[in-house]
């Protein structure tokens, strides 16, 4: 009888060890519940926009941590491998590139705000003064260079060939009667080869970065009908997340647009 007690003992005093155990692993897993989503930007005017939401976002209980990123690459690349919950920093055409060419399973989720690409140059005071045999700066990806390209066209700069559209190349350039000479640069390095080409085609975002004012500064501009809306992407597995709909909901309120219109003064546009 008593070794059959110490057993009920013995079997009681395991259950509780064992329930201990799944009450310190429960402990230990719940913080998971508040990481905060992770969101990758480019530095400048979307890390800007990105801490405004994140501020506002507090307030309805969604943390934030806004990841920085240099170039136009990492944060797709940060994103696939799961390092990041969403980003924003790209248009559309750009996503759609990059989907094709790495196969990402990378989807967008809402439009944020457009960024016009503008004109500049440290050497002319407009395109009509622009010499023959003049270099101009585009960059080298190739969603931001065929927008440059097409901008080029609009200003009557160069012609392209018929249906060249929104992936044009240099290749694509039809009729150069000035023989301007097209030099391909990192789309974060074209507003520092300012000093060095006669004009530039820069992304909003850099020539911000880089102390341009583009309402001030360009010498011609994209207008608000540009195709090149940006973006907040997932992937697709998180498109129907609800932090995700919240970031959503917190980013396109009146009071981020409200922020954009005064901070950026014409040179942002929001796209929502």
């Amino acid at each position: 009888m008593k070794k059959y007690i110490k057993q009920i003992a013995l079997a009681a005093i395991l259950t509780l060890s064992v329930a201990g155990l799944a009450g310190c692993g429960k402990q230990a897993t719940a913080p998971a519940a508040d990481k905060p989503l992770k969101v990758g930007v480019t530095a400048g005017p979307h890390a800007e926009v990105m801490d405004v939401v994140k501020k506002i976002a507090e307030k309805e209980g969604l943390k934030i941590e806004v990841v920085e990123f240099n170039d136009y690459v990492q944060p797709n690349v940060a994103l696939h491998q799961g390092d990041i919950d969403a980003n924003s920093f790209q248009h559309q055409p750009y996503l759609d590139n990059m989907v094709q060419d790495r196969k990402y399973d990378i989807v967008s989720v809402a439009k944020t705000v457009i960024f016009p690409m503008g004109i500049y140059s440290k050497k002319v005071n407009a395109i009509s003064e622009l010499k023959p045999g003049a270099t101009i700066a585009i960059p080298n990806d190739p969603t931001n260079g065929g927008r440059a390209l097409l901008l080029l066209e609009q200003q009557g700069l160069i012609k392209l060939k018929a249906g060249a559209g929104l992936k044009a190349a240099a290749a694509d350039i039809a009729e150069n009667p000035k023989n301007f000479k097209i030099k391909e640069l990192d789309a974060a390095q074209v507003p520092r080869s300012l000093e060095d080409v006669d004009l530039a085609a820069v992304n909003t975002n850099y020539a911000m970065t880089a102390g341009l004012v583009p309402n001030k500064d360009a010498l011609a501009m994209e207008d608000g009908n540009s195709p090149y809306a940006n973006i907040i992407a997932v992937k697709s597995k998180d498109k129907d997340n609800p932090a995700i709909a919240k970031l959503i909901k917190v980013y396109q309120s009146a009071e981020v647009k409200k922020f954009i219109e005064e901070h950026f003064k014409s040179s942002v546009i929001a796209a929502w």
